[in-house]
């Protein structure tokens, strides 16, 4: 399968986890905000891999293959790597606990993820999507 294939693919894909966490706060239900902000930021950088040839483990956090690959990158997009790898780690984190809860402690989703937490998410996902869809070259015109 073409590399370019696949990394379009995983951008379209990520593009629906955007609807739906769009979707999810307009519900209120904020840990599925949460929980799709971050399935769309690990589909958006894994197309970002994918694009430039670099494999990567198959774990939800890829933000140090990011970094350690950043050289590979254009450097407008090497001047995002930072960031995109900070926002790839603390929404992994996330992923769990916005599904689960905090079972040992109580806690539900609910209790753990309220609308600053969904908006903060959201915002992360779009940005990472778009620098994701500008290297692949599926900007929007």
């Amino acid at each position: 399968m073409k590399m370019e294939t696949l990394a379009k693919d995983y951008l379209r894909r990520a593009r629906a986890r955007l609807i739906a966490a769009e979707d999810a706060a307009k519900r209120g239900d904020y840990p599925e905000t949460v929980r799709y902000s971050q399935e769309c930021v690990e589909l958006s950088l894994k197309a970002c891999l994918r694009i430039t040839g670099i494999e990567y483990p198959k774990v939800h956090d890829v933000g140090d293959v990011l970094k350690a690959e950043s050289s590979r990158f254009p450097s407008w997009f090497r001047k995002h790597v930072e960031r995109l790898a900070e926002i790839s780690r603390d929404l992994a984190e996330k992923r769990a606990p916005s599904m689960y809860g905090i079972e040992a402690a109580g806690k539900t989703p609910g209790e753990l993820f309220g609308r600053e937490d969904a908006e903060e998410a959201f915002e992360a996902a779009k940005y990472v999507h778009e620098l994701a869809r500008k290297l692949i070259g599926m900007e929007r015109k």
